[in-house]
């Protein structure tokens, strides 16, 4: 594999992947490159702002509410968990509870704690509760992106 970079003034950020046949390797590069491409538009008390899927840590459902977490933050998102779904395996989001969407590029481990638990725990030392319930789809999304 040979990578190129260049500055180009004026223009958007542009990717091109050449490849002599396609194959489960340039599938999942092409995946990777569009999870960086979605973004939010989500409120901090008076004003709004653009969240890049790359600072997503987890997004939950509190009261019917959403909220996106990020690193250091939160921020009110007008939308519902069935819309965050439709896309969220493209993406690298998967649902960790019934309230709870998690970003797998932040995921640090899944540790199992008392009673059965499972704990997810994110870069920044945070930790989500996994339901069981959910966690054939975790296993499933990091089968996929391992092939």
């Amino acid at each position: 594999m040979r990578i190129e970079k260049r500055q180009v003034e004026g223009k958007p950020l542009t990717v091109i992947v050449e490849y002599p046949e396609w194959n489960r390797s340039v599938d999942n590069l092409v995946r990777k490159i569009g999870r960086m491409d979605l973004s939010f538009s989500a409120k901090s008390e008076d004003s709004s702002v653009m969240l890049s899927i790359l600072d997503v840590y987890y997004i939950e459902n509190v009261e019917r509410k959403l909220f996106i977490y990020t690193k250091d933050n939160v921020y009110r998102l007008e939308s519902s968990m069935a819309e965050l779904e439709n896309n969220a395996e493209d993406f690298g989001l998967v649902r960790i509870s019934r309230t709870c969407i998690m970003n797998t590029e932040h995921l640090k481990e899944i540790r199992q704690i008392r009673n059965s638990h499972l704990e997810a725990v994110m870069d920044n030392d945070e930790k989500l509760i996994v339901s069981r319930k959910y966690l054939p789809e975790i296993k499933k999304m990091f089968k996929r992106e391992s092939l």
